[in-house]
């Protein structure tokens, strides 16, 4: 049965965060708010239940999903050699729009999809996002929607598409907006923003010089 919490009441809030992560236990999936849209989680650990998240949206292995992580910490658990680049973005713009494109560790019992052994990892700026993630550990997160169907900003629009397909949704009102956190690859010989979000090239070049533009 697909549950609702209304996260703005404080024991509502407890008790959503304690479902989802019994939910997220039980390899279901949790629909909650972002510093950009709503998304939509699954354990990143967990390979069906991370090939439940793309079937929700309609999406195939090719678009890997990105993962979400609670804190800086957490990081070291998903990737062996961090950049110098990376630790200067990270301490520049996390928690925030930043998204990182980085090698995990091949130790890893995960299937994000097809990743080629990189991962899209951010640590989001919301706090209801980051008590859930902390509680739950790092999440396969994408967002909320449909695929080809606007990003919800809202609950109610990411219930419309999803429906059933989610175990719980937690309610964290609306959220900023529409723009799409911005993506840096770190993964060769030279950083490349794939995609420019929130973060501006400038903004970005001004933390690391030598980023180029795909």
């Amino acid at each position: 049965m697909t549950q609702r919490f209304d996260c703005s009441d404080p024991s509502a809030r407890r008790a959503g965060i304690d479902a989802a992560v019994a939910a997220l236990g039980q390899g279901r999936l949790v629909v909650l708010p972002t510093d950009t849209v709503y998304g939509v989680g699954a354990d990143a650990f967990d390979p069906r239940a991370v090939a439940g998240l793309l079937a929700a949206k309609g999406r195939g292995r090719h678009k890997p999903s990105p993962v979400l992580v609670g804190s800086r910490d957490a990081l070291d658990d998903l990737v062996a050699d961090l950049p110098e680049t990376a630790e200067a973005l990270i301490e520049a713009f996390w928690p925030g729009g930043l998204t990182l494109v980085l090698r995990h560790r091949p130790s890893l019992s995960w299937d994000l999809g097809e990743t080629g052994g990189t991962v899209a990892v951010r640590m989001p700026d919301h706090p209801l996002a980051l008590d859930l993630l902390a509680a739950a550990g790092p999440m396969a997160v994408s967002s909320a929607n449909l695929t080809d169907r606007p990003s919800p900003e809202d609950c109610d629009a990411a219930l419309g598409m999803l429906g059933d397909s989610v175990s719980v949704y937690l309610d964290g009102g609306r959220t900023a907006g529409p723009v799409s956190s911005s993506i840096v690859d770190l993964t060769g010989d030279v950083p490349v923003l794939v995609r420019e979000g929130v973060l501006s090239f400038e903004q970005l070049a001004k933390v690391v010089p030598g980023l180029i533009t795909r």
